[in-house]
């Protein structure tokens, strides 16, 4: 495929959605291709509905299993329906999580294995890789600490989670940056938001002066 993909990824209270928000448009300002944002599970109707299903609090009885291959099959019809046909016409896809959000949350996180979770991906993705992953670190309790201090919403299944789950998911992610070095962009989110957008920006558009004019 001709085009750029593009992961954000993180532990919860890391800030990723802020800082797409913010990372987006000053994108769109040096890019010379066409910029799609898109997130999972969701950026499409089916794969919004799936979603729903997975973070809905009221679906406390849904099985570890159930959950991962649930992530796989929204993730499928994604790439189907959005990733594949922006990359294809040779455009940037920014997309909030990846795969490597289900081998830390349900392969560490849930206890399912990492490596178990990476097989059900496989059959769903078809060897699709991102060009560039920037995570997002942040340590687990100031994420938990963020996350009750700023969403005015219903905290979802994954939020409600306690704190070794959290340090679980987040070793995952460390142990995932160290094995893929040369994908995997270790940014530090305990700074504040306009100095980890600063950060992302600086590393794609030196990584990627065909997609970005410095």
């Amino acid at each position: 495929m001709n085009g750029l993909f593009i992961t954000i990824e993180g532990p919860d209270g890391a800030g990723k959605t802020s800082v797409i928000e913010e990372l987006f448009p000053l994108l769109q300002q040096v890019a010379t291709k066409d910029i799609v944002k898109t997130r999972e599970p969701g950026g499409i109707p089916i794969a919004e509905k799936i979603r729903q299903v997975i973070l809905d609090p009221k679906n406390d009885r849904m099985d570890d299993r159930t959950e991962a291959l649930l992530y796989a099959a929204a993730r499928r019809q994604h790439l189907i329906e959005k990733i594949w046909p922006a990359l294809e016409q040779g455009k940037i896809v920014l997309c909030d999580r990846f795969v490597d959000s289900s081998l830390a949350y349900q392969g560490a996180g849930r206890g399912i294995g990492m490596r178990e979770v990476a097989q059900i991906n496989e059959f769903a993705i078809e060897g699709t890789v991102p060009d560039v992953t920037l995570y997002l670190d942040v340590d687990s309790d100031t994420g938990l600490q963020r996350i009750m201090s700023s969403r005015t919403n219903q905290i979802d299944r994954l939020d409600a989670e306690g704190l070794q789950f959290h340090q679980r998911v987040r070793h995952a992610y460390l142990k995932l940056a160290d094995e893929h070095a040369e994908r995997i962009i270790k940014i530090d989110a305990r700074k504040r938001l306009e100095l980890v957008v600063e950060d992302c920006f600086y590393e794609l558009i030196s990584r990627y002066p065909k997609y970005f004019q410095n």
